[in-house]
């Protein structure tokens, strides 16, 4: 009798070891890091700590929206989804064009996003949902504290050596 009490609580115990090992495992199921760089031509990629922001998050919907199988929070995009179904995607880029007016854009829209024709584009996206949560948490809310212009950049914005020089006043006037 004292064996089956053994290999009962055994198996328990390895079984409910082998449960939190898969658990873990599908909660692990995202990058740590996210390279964003659709704009690097102007500005250095930015490597998103994705893993601190899942554990500073109530969930993947705070900045996914609807992508995660939960119902939208804005009620304009919940007349159409109802976000019972999962999104194949969750990346940003695949719904919010980094160049919304560019003549592919224009001219051969997404299949199925006629209606998204007012959707923020990229940058908009981002800065939407990022600076929002920064205020709130003091968190980084300065453009070059997330972005570091490339030279390119620093030209583009005539900054750091490239911005206008001050004018020497004459004393002619």
């Amino acid at each position: 009798m004292v064996n089956v009490g053994k290999r009962l609580i055994t198996g328990l115990g390895v079984l409910l070891l082998t449960s939190l090992f898969a658990v873990s495992c599908f909660a692990m199921d995202y990058p740590d890091e996210v390279e964003i760089d659709s704009l690097v031509d102007l500005y250095e990629a930015v490597v998103f700590d994705h893993a601190m922001h899942v554990d500073a998050t109530d969930g993947c919907a705070d900045c996914h929206h609807h992508t995660t199988g939960t119902a939208p929070a804005n009620e304009y995009c919940a007349k159409c989804h109802d976000g019972k179904v999962e999104m194949d995607v969750v990346a940003c880029l695949d719904c919010h064009s980094a160049d919304p007016v560019s003549a592919e854009n224009l001219h051969n829209p997404k299949p199925g996003y006629f209606y998204h024709n007012d959707k923020p584009n990229l940058k908009a996206a981002y800065h939407l949902n990022c600076i929002g949560c920064h205020n709130e948490v003091d968190g980084p809310t300065g453009c070059e504290d997330c972005h570091a212009k490339t030279e390119a950049g620093e030209k583009y914005y005539h900054s750091g050596e490239f911005a206008p020089k001050a004018e020497a006043h004459s004393s002619g006037h």
